[in-house]
């Protein structure tokens, strides 16, 4: 329980709640805004806020960025124009372009955390770059990149050519640009792998299915799948089945640790995948921000990759070894 909810539990059994102030009365409000509210990775954010929320008597609601920046950033400037909510916690479409808007919040007293990236230009740098920042819950996007590129290295020490294409989410954003770069920099140091094709498949399995389709047409020989995202390898497993392809064939390799690529793992339809935590980082998200609201001092950094068990790069093997392992979203 927290401190504002345990004063205000106190304050009611001495019957005296009725002569505090309406304001007084309230529970904090905090608002979370998806980078898009039909993704699966930002619902279970939005879960782990909720649950955060149930546990300290907060009030919470969701706001959909449509994957659209611009959209995105007039909402954060509604909801500071609206004086409706405490604070908010955001997962920001374009992490450069929304700076001014949350410094326009922070200067009005709203407590602001983000979650997924850094805002402002270093995309490395998990210390607020916005003044008045609370917290970032993040992972340097470059290092989750440069585990997911080296597994397909040691997949393809034994081959020459080994083929590989990359699926990225938007190439518009800069932290899939940067993935894109340093996937690239990574497999470019080792002469017998060749990205043969990079496509965009937006965090969508449709877009990516229809990536994929096109992709294949023009190179219907590849030996691995490099994604940032679990949800394009449905498509990609699709694409290459109705290619005449066997997907177990292919190295895949994706990102985020749904429940659905853990059951393709194990399955021994897909190889592997970048291990994160959605739920845990929407929890940690709420009670940074709460602890700022009740006075406290928060971390101006959470490191998203200390919130789960699994190793960076879970495979069959360590999923094998773990079989009561479930992830801590769909997909």
């Amino acid at each position: 329980m927290t401190l504002r909810l345990a004063l205000l539990t106190s304050v009611a059994a001495s019957g005296l709640l009725a002569a505090l102030p309406i304001a007084a009365q309230e529970p904090f409000r905090v608002a979370f805004l998806a980078s898009s509210s039909q993704n699966g990775y930002n619902q279970a954010i939005y879960a782990g806020v909720q649950e955060a929320a149930a546990e300290h008597g907060v009030a919470v609601e969701i706001f959909d960025g449509a994957f659209d920046s611009t959209k995105q950033f007039s909402q954060v400037e509604d909801v500071v124009a609206g004086g409706r909510f405490n604070a908010f916690i955001v997962t920001p479409n374009d992490t450069v372009g929304i700076a001014p808007a949350l410094e326009e919040a922070t200067s009005a007293g709203i407590t602001v955390a983000t979650t997924l990236f850094p805002v402002g230009p270093e995309l490395s740098n998990m210390e607020p770059q916005v003044p008045g920042l609370t917290t970032t819950v993040a992972a340097n996007p470059a290092n989750g990149a440069t585990a997911q590129a080296q597994a397909v290295v040691d997949f393809c020490a034994d081959k020459d050519p080994c083929r590989v294409v990359v699926m990225i989410g938007q190439l518009i954003y800069p932290f899939d640009n940067l993935r894109n770069d340093t996937f690239k920099a990574v497999l470019g140091t080792h002469a017998n792998i060749q990205i043969v094709a990079t496509g965009e498949g937006n965090y969508d399995p449709d877009a990516s299915l229809t990536a994929m389709q096109d992709i294949l047409q023009a190179n219907p020989e590849v030996d691995a799948v490099l994604s940032n995202a679990d949800q394009h390898l449905i498509g990609v497993e699709i694409a290459l089945a109705d290619a005449g392809i066997d997907a177990s064939s292919v190295f895949l390799i994706g990102g985020g640790l749904n429940q659905i690529t853990v059951d393709a793992i194990r399955a021994g339809k897909v190889d592997a995948t970048l291990a994160e935590y959605p739920k845990s980082m929407g929890k940690a998200a709420l009670e940074a921000v709460l602890t700022t609201l009740e006075g406290g001092t928060a971390p101006t950094w959470i490191d998203p990759t200390t919130l789960g068990s699994a190793p960076m790069i879970v495979t069959k093997e360590w999923l094998d070894a773990h079989p009561d392992f479930t992830a801590e979203w769909q997909g």
